[in-house]
C-alpha cells in the first residue's frame, strides 16, 4: 500500500516493537562480589534527577511494518490519565550506548556460531557515534569489555567464547545495567542473548525484574529455544521463555523466540532496525511531586488519512524520582 503523504515511509519487518521511557539516568551501585551473597535491592539504590521524560515510541501497520514520517502533531501523551505537552520531539537516528549481554553456558554449544553471527549482523546497522560493551555470562558474569565504538574489539572476544557451565542470567542483567552508567548517550539499550532460564545467580527474579523495570535502558531479549518435544528438562529452562519477556516487555522492550538457528541474524538485525525507527516524546510531567511512585503512561494516535489502521508500542510508565 502507498501512503497518502510522501513524506511518510512504512519499513518492512516481521515483528513489533515495543519502546520504552524513562527518567534521563539511573545510578546503581554494584553489589555483586566474588564468594558473597548479593545483598537486596531496595528503591534507595535508584537515585534519579530529572525534569523530562523521554518516551521512545514505535508505529506499525496491521502488516507489523515500521512507519515512519509521522510529526508531532500525530501524538497525544497521557500520564496517569492527564494529557502532557508534548516539548521535544524527534524521529531522527539518534546514538546509542548498547550493552551486549552473551550467554556462553555449557547449553549454548552448538548455538554459539550462529549467536556470534547474530551480535555481527546487529553491529552492520550501527552508526559511528555508537558504542558498545560486552558482558558474558555461565557460572558469573563478567564484563569482558568496556564501552568502546570499535566493534572489532567486541567481536575478536567473541570469537574465543566457550560453552561451559551453568546461566546466571539475572546477575549479569544486573551487571550489564550497572555498567550502563558510564555511557555517553542518551539513548540505552541491551541486546540479550539466551538459551534459557536462570539457574546460578545471586539476585532473584523479584529484585531484577524491579531493577529493570526502573532502569532508563531498552532491553532485547533473542531467545534461543529448542521445539517443546525436545525442550531442555529442569524448571529454570522451562521458565526461560517467560523469564525473558517479562524481563523485557517491562523495559519497552521484547523478546523474540527462536527455534531455528538461521534465524538468528535476521531477528538481531529486526531488532537494529526497531531502534533505527523510533520517535522520541519528550515531556516535563505536570505532576512534580518527587514521590517516588510509579506514573503510568499511554500513547495515542491521531491517525493519519489514506493510512491503515496504525498502533503505537511503548513502555508503560516509569517511576518519579524520590525526595
Amino acid at each position: 500500500m502507498r501512503p497518502s503523504s510522501p513524506n511518510l515511509l512504512i519499513w518492512s519487518a516481521v515483528f513489533v516493537l515495543l519502546g520504552s521511557s524513562a527518567w534521563a539516568q539511573a545510578n546503581l551501585e554494584p553489589r555483586i562480589r566474588p564468594g558473597a551473597k548479593a545483598e537486596p535491592l531496595t528503591r534507595a539504590d535508584i537515585r534519579v534527577d530529572a525534569t523530562l521524560v523521554l518516551i521512545p515510541v514505535t508505529v506499525t501497520d496491521p502488516m507489523n511494518r515500521f512507519v515512519t514520517g509521522l510529526e508531532k502533531e500525530n501524538f497525544k501523551l497521557f500520564e496517569d490519565k492527564k494529557e502532557q505537552s508534548i516539548s521535544q520531539f524527534s524521529s531522527e537516528d539518534a546514538p546509542l550506548s548498547v550493552g551486549v549481554v552473551f550467554d556462553c553456558s555449557g547449553s549454548m554449544g552448538r548455538k554459539l556460531e550462529k549467536s556470534r553471527e547474530a551480535v555481527a549482523q546487529f553491529f552492520k546497522l550501527s552508526n559511528p557515534e555508537d558504542e558498545f560493551f560486552l558482558v558474558q555470562f555461565n557460572d558469573s558474569p563478567q564484563l569482558t569489555q568496556p564501552f568502546t565504538r570499535n566493534l572489532e574489539e567486541i567481536q575478536n572476544k567473541l570469537a574465543f567464547t566457550q560453552s561451559k557451565g551453568r546461566t546466571a542470567l539475572l546477575d549479569a542483567v544486573y551487571m550489564a545495567l550497572h555498567e550502563m552508567k558510564k555511557a555517553r548517550n542518551t539513548r540505552k539499550a541491551l541486546l540479550l542473548i539466551s538459551d534459557g532460564g536462570d539457574n546460578s545467580s545471586r539476585y532473584t527474579e523479584p529484585e531484577i525484574k524491579n531493577l529493570v523495570r526502573e532502569a532508563d535502558v531498552q532491553i532485547y531479549a533473542i531467545g534461543i529455544y529448542e521445539s517443546y518435544g525436545v525442550r531442555s528438562r529442569t524448571p529454570e529452562e522451562l521458565g526461560g521463555p517467560e523469564l525473558l519477556t517479562e524481563i523485557a516487555e517491562q523495559t519497552g522492550g521484547r523478546q523474540y523466540s527462536v527455534d531455528n538457528l538461521n534465524e538468528l541474524p535476521d531477528v538481531a538485525a529486526k531488532i537494529g532496525i526497531e531502534l533505527r525507527n523510533q520517535y522520541i516524546l519528550g515531556y516535563q510531567p505536570q505532576n512534580p511531586t518527587r514521590d517516588g511512585k510509579y506514573r503510568k503512561v499511554q500513547v495515542k494516535l491521531i491517525q493519519p488519512r489514506g493510512l491503515p489502521l496504525l498502533r503505537a508500542f511503548w513502555r508503560q510508565g516509569y517511576y518519579a524520582p524520590a525526595r
